[in-house]
């Protein structure tokens, strides 16, 4: 069973150009479970980049200046992409976060259903179908 696809936050962010120049250039990002979405424009009518979240190893260098906050995505291919959100709207690293974890909870527990060849309860359900745990032996 797949979940559904839900916008988790919107809004701007900038991030910084690959070019030699390395300018801030603000985005508009969409992130939803599966993904970030970054567009060039308000109305999201340029082609937006997505970045699926499968492809993110993890977020990295949060740090917190006066004016802004900034962090680094770092890809499984070991790309970096940085961003900054003003200091107020700094929340964008921690959904960003938590969004990677629960994707990767998710396929996790995708990964073990498909070992398993079925569907996996919770963690009481299978310690139910074990059965009670044996008194240790007395010496």
């Amino acid at each position: 069973m797949r979940c559904p696809v839900t916008v988790l936050k919107e809004g701007q962010l900038e991030k910084r150009s690959d070019n030699l120049f390395q300018l801030w250039r603000r985005k508009v990002c969409v992130l939803t479970t599966d993904s970030l979405n970054i567009y060039d424009d308000a109305h999201k009518r340029s082609k937006g980049k997505e970045l699926k979240l499968q492809s993110i190893k993890k977020l990295d260098c949060v740090e917190r200046t006066g004016k802004f906050v900034y962090f680094t995505i770092v890809t499984t291919d070991d790309k970096e992409m940085d961003f900054r959100c003003p200091a107020d709207d700094s929340c964008w690293n921690a959904v960003i976060t938590m969004a990677l974890i629960d994707f990767q909870n998710r396929r996790a527990m995708r990964d073990l259903r498909t070992l398993q060849g079925g569907d996996v309860g919770d963690v009481g359900d299978a310690a139910k179908a074990e059965g009670p745990i044996p008194e240790p032996k007395k010496d």
